[in-house]
């Protein structure tokens, strides 16, 4: 599941920002926006997803959906949520392409505004030009 979320993040860099972007495995200790969606396969885990993104990433984010060059935290939020639902539901539909196992998602939620401490399993990093977004998952 987390290689599809992972293609589904490289998909919203290329079709969404539509800026170049690498993908490291160095999770960052800066101050990120994070928020979280759970994933449930079929086989009956449970998945928690994090998107932990730092201000300039959700700015660029709000730039490229809302056209707004200076949002406000409350916006940079919504933000983080709405690149959670966009990811991690595409990466729902690209299992279901490849024949993979299904899994449903829940809504996205803000958990805090803070370094990434959380406790994962597996992380990759999504940089675009000096803008960084984690992406974690850890099973529930």
């Amino acid at each position: 599941m987390f290689n599809t979320i992972i293609e589904a993040s490289r998909n919203f860099c290329i079709h969404q920002i539509r800026v170049p972007h690498q993908v490291h495995d160095n999770v960052p200790q800066m101050r990120t926006i994070i928020a979280f969606i759970d994933a449930m396969p079929i086989s009956g885990k449970k998945y928690r997803v994090y998107l932990a993104a730092s201000f300039s990433f959700a700015q660029r984010v709000a730039t490229t959906l809302l056209e707004e060059d200076e949002s406000d935290e409350e916006t940079l939020i919504d933000m983080m949520l709405e690149s959670a639902n966009l990811i991690v539901g595409s990466a729902k539909v690209l299992a279901e392409e490849k024949g993979y196992e299904s899994f449903i998602i829940t809504t996205p939620s803000f958990e805090n505004i803070d370094a990434f401490s959380v406790v994962y399993d597996e992380a990759k990093v999504l940089k675009i030009e000096d803008d960084e977004m984690i992406i974690a998952i850890k099973e529930i």
